[in-house]
């Protein structure tokens, strides 16, 4: 029985680099050349929200409907919808749809139902907890709970696979996050986060990048990773010390460049030699707040006069894929209080829910601030005039953004939004949920006000693909 209890488990070590390469590992520069619509200007992003197997289902649909559809140009040129989406982030439970389908493609759709999407995977992984041949892994240092979670995604959908696995896949970009619980920071899984660690990303499980994004705070333990920063002569690219350097940056940059300033503590591995990750939720749970950043970004360095790594964008097609529900009480029709637990579930989920708000609204005020600024200049006739102050003044980035909204808001059947917002954040729901779930993401696209200004901009149209099409695959391992 001491044997059993004894802690025998050791956790997944992040491996040590002593030398970076800028321009190498799993990162947006690396991953430009597999994208199939940069050369026309477009930049296409689908974000992934939390919620569960609510999120990992939403999502899901998402992408079978850009799978079975494809986009005909004004000169008749065709493309899978799918096949147009450049970069996929993703939190919590969505982040297991966008790491999946970055790992296997289209053969996802072959697998992804029964794998995960209708199965008990909370009912495994209770089963797990309480199973005493665990309980010795459980009590060791540095392995709990997430770890148990990140072995059962590996056994039913993972199957091994590593960041290095996505690098050498064509594939869109996939960014999964997650928080440090220490300083309340976003961590996402690409290179140049790991080139701060000064740790190969390459070699890390996409199990493990799963469980830390979706390690629900008290119900699941931490997912720790090394740290050993400042030990592979790291140092910020010139476009961000551009204004990191400086004590008052510009509006644009300034929030992000304070999580970049936080960013920095990890180089100082001899105080900060482990982090310690939870939930993606908690910092950003729709998965915009890298969105938002590299947009203010490129909007300082376009007033500054300096290049940035999006000069080359047109367009800015964003699908926020948003499966916040919101489950009706009944709390106010009753001179009673909720319970404690009640309260401290909802105390828990109102800011995030509120940030989730916020962080949409902000995208599509970038958005429609750009534009008048565009405007602006139209009527200055800066094309002739760009000396004169009006012009110097204002000069908004070239490139358009679109936001496509895709929340259970946009579904017009008020007994199916009903529905829907009925579904709690779990890792099991009934297959009929799933299902109508899947459905729904279709059905909100086809009705997107925004995709359908998308559309008339650039004069094209979306067409369903014949039944008996064969749709292109571009597994990253398979």
């Amino acid at each position: 029985m001491l044997l059993l209890l004894g802690g025998c488990a050791t956790r997944p070590i992040n491996p040590p680099i002593t030398q970076i390469e800028p321009n190498g590992g799993y990162g947006l520069q690396t991953r430009q050349k597999h994208f199939k619509n940069l050369e026309q200007g477009n930049l296409v992003i689908l974000a992934f929200s939390g919620g569960g197997t609510r999120a990992a289902a939403f999502s899901y649909g998402v992408l079978e409907f850009l799978r079975r559809n494809e986009l005909v140009a004004p000169n008749g040129a065709r493309i899978r919808l799918l096949d147009t989406v450049n970069v996929i982030t993703g939190v919590s439970g969505g982040s297991f749809t966008a790491l999946a389908y970055g790992l296997y493609g289209d053969k996802l759709f072959d697998l992804y139902e029964t794998a995960f999407l209708k199965r008990d995977v909370q009912g495994e992984l209770i089963a797990r907890a309480f199973n005493p041949a665990n309980w010795g892994d459980l009590s060791s240092t540095g392995w709990g709970r997430s770890e148990l979670a990140a072995q059962l995604y590996d056994e039913i959908l993972f199957k091994g696979a590593t960041f290095g696995d996505l690098d050498r896949g064509d594939g869109p970009l996939i960014l999964a996050s997650t928080t440090n619980i220490s300083n309340g920071g976003r961590v996402v899984f690409h290179q140049p986060i790991f080139n701060i660690f000064c740790s190969d990303l390459n070699a890390v499980r996409l199990s493990r990048a799963a469980a830390a994004s979706s390690a629900v705070p008290v119900v699941l333990s931490t997912v720790t990773i090394n740290n050993y920063g400042g030990t592979c002569n790291y140092v910020l690219p010139p476009w961000i010390t551009a204004f990191s350097d400086s004590v008052n940056p510009p509006r644009p940059a300034a929030r992000a460049v304070r999580e970049l300033r936080d960013a920095a503590d990890y180089g100082d591995s001899v105080h900060h030699p482990y982090i310690h990750l939870v939930d993606g939720g908690v910092s950003d749970n729709v998965g915009m707040r890298g969105v938002i950043d590299a947009l203010n970004f490129l909007e300082a360095l376009r007033d500054a006069g300096l290049p940035s790594p999006l000069d080359h964008v047109h367009r800015i097609v964003v699908f926020i894929v948003n499966s916040l529900s919101s489950r009706p009480t009944n709390w106010d029709e009753s001179e009673n209080g909720p319970g404690t637990v009640d309260v401290l579930l909802k105390a828990a989920g109102v800011p995030i829910d509120h940030y989730s708000y916020e962080a949409v609204e902000l995208l599509k005020d970038i958005s429609a601030r750009w534009e008048k600024e565009r405007r602006i200049r139209e009527l200055a006739g800066c094309s002739s005039n760009k000396d004169s102050p009006v012009c110097v003044a204002v000069q908004p980035p070239d490139a358009q953004v679109y936001a496509i909204d895709v929340s259970f808001e946009g579904l017009p059947d008020k007994a199916e939004r009903d529905y829907l917002n009925q579904q709690p954040t779990t890792f099991v729901l009934p297959a009929e949920a799933v299902d109508r779930l899947r459905a729904a993401a279709g059905t909100i696209i086809e009705a997107s006000p925004e995709l359908k200004r998308l559309l008339k901009d650039v004069g094209a149209k979306i067409v369903p693909l014949p039944a008996n099409a064969v749709p292109q695959t571009s597994p990253a391992a398979q």
